[in-house]
């Protein structure tokens, strides 16, 4: 069978104030397209389906839609992120049609959902594990001894995948002589991935990050939450993937190449390695540093159509910098005046980016201001006052 794989839609989304939504439309239209020409069984979307919790009315209007038209051709299964609402998200579930399928109840981590191969074969075994916020996935997955599971991502998705591994276990000793395909989708941040500027943080008691391990026995893990496309080191015959995001929603994500995954599952896993098809590129992502004379010059030159981020280099603040960039490049996102050599490279500020260490970043701040760094105690106060607040947010 085949399988799409894809994630972190981010619908809702801007890139310094410009709304993507079109450009997400333009993106689905290729997306129904290659379900439809590559005769796909199921597409699997492993979370951030929206950007917040409480999407624009046009993002759900045109989440609505796409669900409807990919639906048309395969099977469904959608999960949320960190950055949706399972609730939200999940309202409604029950009265879906039966080729969609919204899985956000942490309760069923260990229900897969069926999806009958249209070749004939047994049918592949979905297993869509919602983001599990430690917080609150540690009591709902602990043990038949109801002793909490410890309180890090690790902890929470081990528990879970004990529970697909179990499941897989009792049906595959039920049918001794056919082997059970399996694929699990999960939103987490696994070791060793490369993360860049544009993922929402997920820390919880320092910790953000899952090992690979933690998904042996399955054939394929459709991972979401980092936006590069990229390859994870399961152990054995696992295969694990971040499909990424469609779209560049940082300029830390410039040198992306954007795709979509196609998985063939076969009867004896996943066959040869998944195909990487390439999402459309609505407009490029460039950078641009230079005195203003080489930016309106040559510097410039093939990036008029581009998001563009322009450094200018001159040692005073040329006259009208803006008006003269914009006027140049009429797609320009960010300019900013950084005289060259004006400060030791080392004493610049460092940008604070959605990928920051929150607890870092404030720390950074209590040293800046009172000269002394915060002792562990303090350390832990303000650890404490981020997860309260991240919580909150959460639960809007």
């Amino acid at each position: 069978m085949r399988i799409l794989h894809t994630s972190d839609w981010h619908l809702g989304r801007t890139l310094h104030g410009v709304d993507l939504l079109d450009h997400q439309a333009e993106y689905f239209d290729h997306l129904v397209e290659v379900v439809r020409t590559e005769r796909v069984g199921a597409v699997v979307v492993s979370g951030d389906v929206y950007d917040r919790a409480i999407p624009p009315v046009e993002a759900v209007t045109l989440l609505s839609q796409t669900l409807s038209r990919l639906a048309e051709h395969a099977q469904v299964v959608v999960t949320p992120g960190n950055h949706d609402s399972a609730i939200r998200l999940g309202f409604g579930a029950q009265l879906m049609r039966d080729d969609v399928h919204l899985r956000t109840r942490v309760a069923d981590v260990g229900q897969p959902v069926a999806i009958a191969d249209p070749a004939g074969g047994g049918p592949v075994l979905v297993y869509a594990l919602p983001y599990l916020d430690p917080d609150a996935a540690r009591t709902a997955l602990r043990e038949d001894d109801g002793v909490p599971l410890g309180r890090s991502h690790e902890a929470v998705m081990a528990a879970a995948m004990r529970r697909v591994r179990g499941d897989l276990s009792r049906r595959q000793a039920a049918q001794p002589g056919e082997r059970v395909r399996s694929l699990v989708m999960a939103h987490a941040f696994v070791i060793g991935a490369d993360a860049s500027e544009s993922e929402r943080d997920i820390r919880v008691g320092g910790v953000d990050s899952v090992p690979a391990g933690t998904f042996a026995g399955v054939d394929y893990v459709a991972l979401g939450h980092l936006h590069g496309p990229q390859r994870v080191a399961c152990p054995g015959p696992t295969v694990g993937r971040y499909s990424g995001s469609p779209l560049a929603y940082s300029f830390s994500e410039m040198r992306h190449a954007k795709s979509t995954v196609l998985v063939d599952l076969h009867d004896d896993g996943v066959s040869g390695e998944p195909e990487l098809v390439a999402a459309p590129v609505p407009r490029r992502l460039a950078e641009v540093t230079g005195t203003i004379d080489d930016l309106l010059g040559a510097a410039g030159e093939g990036h008029h159509d581009d998001w563009v981020r322009l450094i200018v280099t001159d040692l005073m603040r040329p006259q009208e910098m803006n008006a003269r960039l914009k006027d140049r490049f009429p797609h320009a996102l960010v300019m900013m005046h950084r005289p060259a050599g004006d400060r030791p490279r080392e004493s610049l500020t460092l940008a604070v980016t959605a990928a920051s260490d929150p607890v870092v970043v404030a720390a950074d701040f209590v040293a800046h201001v009172s000269g002394l760094a915060p002792s562990a105690a303090e350390t832990d106060v303000l650890r404490t006052a981020f997860e309260a607040a991240n919580a909150t947010d959460r639960s809007a």
